[in-house]
């Protein structure tokens, strides 16, 4: 029956192509059933094809069941009347298996995104039974890993120090507490801060720390409170000497030092430290060399053996003391000026800035070693040290010339060299020195005069600082007030809200300003400077 149907179909597709060519115009119904007709020869085709696949092998079996979309499942009834166009002629069933059983008219066939969505659902379930089987332990990996940036994050916050964090009131509560408990006073700050420096402390020197200690009963060795006034007034000032100073004070605590009964010396000496510490960081904030320094005693104290005897212990600890004075900052400046000394060449007008016992001390070497050159001593406010260097250069003979930092380009032209000395050399090369140290640094890059910067080793630090805001130190901002001809102009600056003066310490010269950093393990560029920190760790 569906054989006669095609071939009727047939005869009337001819008759009608025959109008057609004949140029008579179709009904709609002949229309109709010729589209009907054509679409039932593309389909018999399509089965044709499915069958002939069907029979080459059962691995296709998936590619049948994924059949397009664009075609529609098989119809069974029989052709009727051709009054009816909406039926159309069709050929028998042809058996098909279950699994490739067409899906009723109610359910078309899957299009290719979902069956893409269905594989892809299949293999996360797969990968999840996967992960489920690893244990408990992998789980708990698992359910971890999505907690880690706020942990990651808390430790951050809590390593930054004390001394940077006054504008937050929980960080000083704590500060509080805990120099009340090692019986310390807290020193309140001074007058009006820069905004952008308020999280910084600022003391002024007519209110020293040592007013507020009671001396009979306090828990503060006498050469730590010397030491501490000393610090906050001024008059010892110098990243080598306040070291120095600081490690000849810990040797006197050491020598006055007796260990309680039922206590070890390794550990009851390092808790009788840290209140002398926390004072002399309430004095003046620590230097990074200060910093180093305390660090090597801790481990040496803590490297002390129990069942060593006291006196023993002690007079080891003052044999490391003496050798880190001797070893890191004496042979230290000994040896960089026996590198330095190469580098001055006779004729050269060599320009310093501040007062920089290190320079100093190369200069004077290589006047000793009859090197023929002339320094130029730039000098700022409000401490104006380059007096003091001017003093000692001229004592020893050398042709010296001071200025003012403002007058800093027009002098640079002369300049052969420019020797600067260091507060700390940072991790990331950057050096921090006294303020105005990067101004000088950058007009004599725009001159292209060499800059040599002269640093131990024992001042590198694995702090890492871009600016001067974030880490720096503020100095009594009453240093800033000048009289002359018997006034002064900012004598009751505090009455005035809208006024505040910033006196500041240090500032950070960029690696790219610095031509070389001369150590006393020889002449390095900045970006050393974390090889240099990992072999010391290492050998330490």
């Amino acid at each position: 029956m569906a054989d006669s149907g095609v071939t009727d179909g047939t005869g009337n597709k001819g008759v009608i192509e025959r109008e057609k060519a004949e140029g008579k115009e179709l009904t709609k119904e002949e229309k109709q059933r010729l589209r009907k007709e054509k679409k039932q020869q593309k389909k018999n085709k399509e089965k044709k094809d499915d069958k002939a696949s069907q029979e080459s092998g059962k691995e296709k079996k998936p590619v049948s069941s994924a059949a397009p979309a664009s075609q529609p499942p098989t119809p069974v009834t029989a052709q009727k009347a051709p009054s009816a166009p909406s039926a159309v002629p069709a050929p028998a069933p042809v058996p098909v298996p279950a699994s490739e059983t067409p899906a009723p008219a109610d359910k078309p066939a899957k299009s290719k995104a979902e069956l893409k969505a269905e594989r892809r659902a299949r293999q996360e379930a797969e990968r999840a039974s996967k992960q489920g089987k690893k244990g408990d332990v992998g789980q708990q990996a698992t359910a971890g890993k999505p907690k880690a940036p706020p942990s990651e994050l808390q430790p951050v916050v809590k390593r930054l120090p004390e001394h940077i964090q006054v504008d937050n009131p929980d960080v000083l509560k704590k500060l509080a507490k805990k120099l009340e408990r090692q019986q310390i006073p807290l020193r309140s700050d001074y007058g009006y801060k820069v905004s952008l420096f308020s999280h910084l402390h600022q003391y002024s020197r007519k209110a020293p720390l040592t007013q507020q200690l009671s001396i009979p009963s306090s828990v503060i060795h006498p050469a730590i409170v010397r030491l501490g006034l000393q610090y906050s007034q001024g008059i010892v000032a110098g990243s080598n000497a306040r070291s120095v100073a600081l490690l000849h004070a810990f040797k006197q605590v050491i020598r006055d030092y007796t260990t309680p009964p039922n206590e070890e010396l390794s550990r009851d000496l390092v808790n009788k430290l840290k209140p002398y510490i926390s004072f002399l960081n309430q004095c003046r904030p620590l230097s990074a060399s200060m910093g180093n320094a305390i660090k090597y005693i801790k481990k040496e104290i803590s490297n002390i053996p129990s069942q060593c005897k006291e006196e023993e212990a002690k007079s080891k600890l003052l044999n490391c003391i003496e050798c880190y004075i001797n070893e890191k900052i004496i042979l230290a400046a000994k040896a960089i000026a026996k590198y330095s000394i190469e580098k001055i060449s006779d004729g050269d007008v060599i320009l310093v800035y501040g007062c920089s016992s290190l320079v100093n001390h190369i200069l004077c070497e290589a006047f000793e070693k009859s090197r023929k050159f002339r320094v130029i001593v730039v000098d700022s406010r409000p401490r104006l040290e380059g007096r003091e260097a001017l003093r000692r250069l001229v004592q020893r003979g050398i042709s010296c010339t001071y200025v003012l930092i403002s007058a800093v380009s027009y002098i640079l032209p002369e300049v052969s060299k420019v020797f600067l000395g260091a507060h700390a050399l940072l991790a990331n090369g950057y050096v921090m020195s006294r303020v105005g140290t990067s101004q000088i640094a950058l007009v004599a890059k725009a001159f292209n005069v060499p800059v040599l910067v002269c640093c131990e080793t024992y001042k590198f630090c694995e702090r890492v600082q871009t600016d001067s805001f974030v880490s720096n130190e503020l100095d009594d901002p009453d240093d800033l007030i000048v009289t002359r001809k018997g006034k002064t102009q900012l004598e009751h600056w505090q009455q005035v809200h809208s006024l505040g003066l910033l006196n500041l310490v240090y500032d950070v010269t960029p690696p790219d300003f610095v031509d070389l950093v001369i150590t006393d393990l020889g002449m390095i560029p900045c970006t050393s400077v974390p090889v240099v920190l990992r072999v010391k760790n290492v050998d330490q």
